[in-house]
C-alpha cells in the first residue's frame, strides 16, 4: 500500500497502547495510537511533556515495547523481535540521535562514528575509518575528528552524533529533542542537516517540544492525553531567526 507521498510506508503504528504500573495503579500513556510514515518523509512529533512522545519513538526503534498494538518498521514486527534480533536489526536499519548526544567520552569523534560499523561488521575495517571521516567532513567536523567529545562544543557533539547515526547508512533516522540543548546557530545547522538527509531519501522522525521548529517540518503529529490530536502536512517553512 502506498502512502500520502506515493512511497511505501516505512513505519506503521496500529492501535498502540502503552501502560506503566505506578504503585498499585496503572497509568496509560498512549491510548490507541495509529499512523504511518512513508519512505522519504520528515515528520515531527509534538505535544506537552509526559504525553508519550519519546516512548513512542523508543517503540519505533525497538528500545521499548507496546503494551498492546502493532509496531511495523521496514516490514518487521519490531514489538515481537527478540533482543538479539532487535540489536542486529537496529544496527543496520535505524540511526538514533539523542538529546544529550550519548557520545562515548573515552573515544575520539572519529572512533565514535566508527563504532557502529564495527559492531554491525559492516564495510571492511579500512573502509570504516574512511567512511567515518567522510561523514564527519559532511557535518563540518573533519578538523575535530581526533578530539574527545569533551573537547568540543555541544553543537559539534550533536553533529558528530548525526554522523554516527549515519554510519551504517540506515534508511530510518530518529531524533529525540535533537536541538533541545543547542544554541540557535547550532540548532539551525542541525536542522539544515536533517533537511539535507531527507532530500537524499532518508526517512526522519523528530520528537520536539518546540512548536516553531515543528512547523518547519513538512508533516507534524501532535499527541495530547495519549492520543493523536492533529496530523498535518504543513509544507516546509522558513527559519525565522529561530
Amino acid at each position: 500500500m502506498t502512502g500520502q507521498n506515493g512511497n511505501e510506508p516505512i513505519v506503521e503504528i496500529n492501535n498502540v497502547i502503552k501502560s506503566f504500573p505506578v504503585g498499585d495503579t496503572e497509568i496509560t500513556i498512549l491510548k490507541g495510537i495509529s499512523f504511518q510514515v512513508d519512505e522519504g518523509e520528515f515528520l515531527s512529533i509534538v505535544g506537552p511533556s509526559g504525553n508519550g512522545k519519546s516512548t513512542l519513538l523508543n517503540m519505533i526503534t525497538g528500545i521499548d515495547r507496546p503494551t498492546d498494538g502493532e509496531v511495523m518498521v521496514l516490514g518487521h514486527q519490531v514489538h515481537e523481535m527478540s533482543e538479539n534480533a532487535l540489536a542486529r536489526w537496529r544496527g543496520e536499519n535505524v540511526g538514533i540521535i539523542f538529546q544529550f548526544f550519548q557520545m562515548l567520552p573515552a573515544l575520539t569523534l572519529l572512533n565514535n562514528v566508527v563504532l557502529p560499523m564495527d559492531l554491525a561488521k559492516k564495510y571492511k575495517p579500512r573502509e570504516r575509518r574512511e567512511r567515518a571521516m567522510h561523514l564527519l567532513e559532511i557535518v563540518g567536523l573533519a578538523d575535530q575528528a581526533h578530539k574527545l567529545p569533551g573537547m568540543v562544543s555541544g553543537g559539534q557533539q550533536q553533529r558528530a552524533a548525526i554522523s554516527r547515526a549515519l554510519a551504517n547508512d540506515p534508511p530510518l533516522i530518529t531524533a529525540d529533542e535533537p536541538t533541545g540543548n543547542l544554541d540557535t546557530a547550532s540548532a539551525r545547522m542541525v536542522f539544515d542537516l536533517f533537511n539535507q538527509l531527507v532530500a537524499e531519501g532518508k526517512t526522519l522522525l523528530m520528537v520536539t517540544h518546540d512548536k516553531e521548529l515543528a512547523h518547519l517540518v513538512p508533516r507534524s503529529i501532535e499527541i495530547m492525553d495519549g492520543r493523536i490530536t492533529r496530523d498535518e502536512y504543513l509544507g516546509i517553512g522558513d527559519w525565522a531567526g529561530h
